[in-house]
């Protein structure tokens, strides 16, 4: 090839960069001017600004400090701060101290124990059905196309119901307490994780099911000898996921009367007890951050343990 040659190969190449750059620029400012102008809409229709959000933020911090502060007589508008720094690290007996948030210590970790314990049998309530299901609603996996949309649809219905409204409907039919909080999380994990198992499902290799299948394996030995050994490992690190999600959403449900820390929380904040509303507000964030970063460990463990098979 000469020099003529391989100089005009050169242009050519150079002039097909250029050109893929520039349907790159193209579309990239196609895809930003869609995104602005979704939002606009988006922001038109729900009435949304950035002005009004930013002249709210001096009530967010007049809010807070009432929250934290109480009258200094009957009828006067002068307020007193309930935390004082001065105060914060002192002993037992300081009303304004750490130490004195938490007097009610023990009637708060047996909350926080419930609440645990609702999200881990939520989380397995949900993790049961979604297993189960997740399978017909595989298009790949499943034994007819009507099974598979009346699966997927009964997935759906779970996880559009947020759990609140599965609580409040919960605590009607069956009272205020854990029971409600329980099938409220349990239901929605349910939907939640199906989605999320069916979708494993169809990536799965379909070799090992073929391979079943030709030996003159049923539909159910498939399942268990083929899919499962390949999925379980995500469907393990989805429940994990799922459990954290569960521990923050059974502080909300509690609430309206579904049991654990949250129903302790609405109590103290109905009663204006400030000290006991610090103290609960602190221990779900020391147990949510612990799990989270018990579960991430487990997960990222799993992760990689599988990698190595």
């Amino acid at each position: 090839m000469t020099h003529i040659e391989t100089a005009s190969a050169y242009d050519i190449m150079r002039r097909r960069i250029d050109e893929h750059r520039q349907e790159k620029f193209r579309a990239t400012l196609v895809g930003v001017a869609i995104f602005l102008a979704l939002f606009a809409l988006a922001a038109w229709w729900a009435d949304f600004g950035i002005l009004p959000v930013i002249e709210g933020l001096p009530k967010l911090g007049e809010y807070v400090s009432k929250l934290f502060s109480t009258p200094a007589a009957q009828g006067s508008a002068e307020r007193i701060p309930i935390v004082s720094l001065s105060h914060l690290f002192g002993g037992w007996d300081t009303k304004q101290s750490l130490l004195y948030w938490f007097y009610n210590i023990h009637t708060f970790l047996v909350l926080i124990l419930d609440t645990v314990a609702m999200a881990v049998l939520a989380t397995l309530l949900g993790f049961s059905v979604a297993f189960i299901v997740s399978f017909p609603a595989a298009y790949n996996l499943s034994p007819h196309g009507l099974i598979v949309w009346t699966s997927r649809r009964f997935l759906e219905v779970l996880r559009s119901i947020p759990d609140l409204v599965f609580a409040l409907f919960f605590v009607f039919c069956y009272g205020v307490g854990p029971l409600a909080g329980i099938l409220a999380m349990g239901l929605h994990s349910a939907g939640a994780l199906g989605k999320l198992f069916s979708e494993l499902n169809e990536n799965a290799s379909p070799r090992p099911a073929e391979g079943i299948v030709a030996s003159g394996g049923n539909w159910f030995e498939m399942i268990r000898y083929a899919i499962v050994p390949q999925v379980l490992p995500g469907f393990l690190s989805y429940g994990l996921l799922r459990f954290e999600i569960n521990v923050r959403s059974s502080a909300i449900i509690g609430v309206v009367g579904a049991g654990g820390i949250g129903e302790e929380l609405k109590k103290v904040i109905n009663f204006n007890r400030y000290e006991d509303i610090s103290a609960v507000i602190l221990l779900i964030v020391l147990l949510v951050v612990a799990i989270d970063t018990l579960s991430g460990f487990l997960r990222q463990r799993l992760i990689r343990d599988t990698r190595v098979v």
